[in-house]
């Protein structure tokens, strides 16, 4: 057993089992850990074999539960994904004056081939917010070995729509345990199911309409910029932006465009490939082209892989969607709105919206290459939430950084002075 007889809590995870298997290998190393869940789903996918204690209460009585929950359960580490979520949020500030520490788990910065640990915070509350780029250059430890090739794809995109619809059909079976649960969407149990199902349903005819639509645009042969939609229930857009719908990035962006641009170049939007249409995002983008008067010059794509879209695009703008980072890989132009973790000078453009759509200021690829080695030596772990093979990748690399006693960007500056003082890093003082 463990020296200092650490205990972990876990809260909300990604749907499915990725928290129950993360547990699991806690308590193999010799840890203890439990869980609070808010619902049947919670319940559903945690071990029936480790401590798990139901949250009758509602919102308002939160905070003392959980203060009371820590305290008696002498808890000394929350695990949680997605940091903004109102009871998260809660987590981490009783945590902050606690004086315990806090691992957030979120979808991979550099996606779809790692996932992101951090300590404290993610996305708009990630301690990378506060870095620059030249603070990174001096932490990246040059002496670390090349890190592995991620695989093609850690697996299909259905065990991800799989369990959130498995995880809402819990949700949806009649529960007096979980009556003051509400969930931290806008949408009902209901809806969120049969959006599910719909989303799975209607994969195939979503698949021949991407394909068609995107043969249709590289036929014309014309320049375009691409725009990165994200979902509408994003924390990154609720919580780390100006912007409370997509809707309202699309009508800035087109009208910024009908601006900033003349023929052939073109705008076109794509969704997020788990986007159900919910949003009917494709008949608002049309409406919003039509009263611009350039109806003939935007268009747009659902769903489906970046890659063959942005090897022919001319530039990017989005809200801060982290797949804003393929773009930049390839050294294109990205216009980012609202906060995000890659939004630096070196990176993406600053230029009045109108103005990147006529000229566009090009990312500095030295820099961002920098930017990408340090996210890969700390946050960015290999491996995925929601197949198997994934599951066991993340789980292998993160028990470690987790029961390390600095996170992962703490960790990287003592490796360095370690390096620079010939002493290993548990030396250090």
């Amino acid at each position: 057993m463990n020296e200092i007889q650490q205990k972990f809590l876990f809260l909300q995870g990604p749907h499915g089992p990725y928290f129950a298997e993360l547990g699991q290998a806690l308590v193999s190393s010799g840890y203890s850990v439990c869980k609070i869940g808010f619902n049947r789903g919670d319940r559903f996918f945690w071990p029936q074999d480790l401590p798990y204690t139901a949250y009758t209460g509602d919102e308002a009585h939160w905070p003392v539960a959980l203060e009371q929950h820590i305290r008696d359960e002498k808890i000394t580490d929350i695990v949680l994904y997605g940091d903004a979520r109102p009871l998260h949020r809660i987590a981490v500030q009783a945590a902050h004056q606690l004086g315990i520490k806090i691992h957030c788990f979120e979808e991979g910065y550099l996606r779809p081939f790692w996932a992101t640990y951090e300590r404290s915070g993610s996305n708009g509350n990630s301690a990378l917010m506060d870095l620059t780029i030249e603070q990174m250059r001096g932490l990246i430890d040059k002496d670390a070995p090349a890190l592995e090739e991620a695989p093609s794809q850690w697996g299909p995109l259905w065990h991800h729509i799989w369990y959130g619809a498995l995880f809402h059909l819990n949700l949806l079976l009649p529960s007096k345990t979980y009556a003051n649960y509400r969930p931290h969407r806008e949408n009902s149990i209901g809806e969120e199911f049969i959006h599910g199902v719909w989303a799975l349903a209607t994969m195939p005819l979503r698949s021949i309409s991407r394909r068609i639509a995107t043969r249709r645009l590289l036929k014309r042969s014309a320049p375009y910029y691409l725009g990165l939609l994200q979902l509408g229930h994003d924390s990154s857009i609720v919580s780390h932006s100006a912007f409370d719908t997509n809707k309202q990035f699309v009508d800035l962006c087109i009208k910024e465009f009908s601006r900033g641009s003349a023929a052939p170049l073109r705008l076109v939007f794509k969704t997020h490939p788990l986007d159900d249409g919910r949003d009917k995002l494709g008949r608002h983008i049309r409406n919003s082209a039509k009263n611009q008067g350039i109806a003939d010059r935007v268009d747009f794509i659902t769903g489906g892989k970046l890659g063959t879209l942005l090897d022919h695009a001319t530039g990017a703008i989005t809200i801060n969607s982290t797949a804003a980072q393929q773009a930049l890989w390839r050294g294109l132009p990205v216009r980012a709105i609202g906060n995000s973790v890659f939004k630096k000078a070196e990176l993406v453009s600053q230029q009045p919206l109108a103005e990147f759509f006529s000229k566009p200021t090009p990312p500095d690829l030295a820099a961002y290459q920098d930017y990408r080695w340090f996210l890969l030596q700390t946050s960015q772990v290999p491996g995925g939430y929601y197949t198997a093979k994934g599951r066991t990748a993340l789980v292998e690399r993160v028990v470690d950084m987790m029961l390390a006693d600095e996170g992962p960007y703490s960790r990287l500056n003592m490796i360095k002075k370690a390096h620079e003082t010939g002493k290993p890093d548990h030396l250090q003082s």
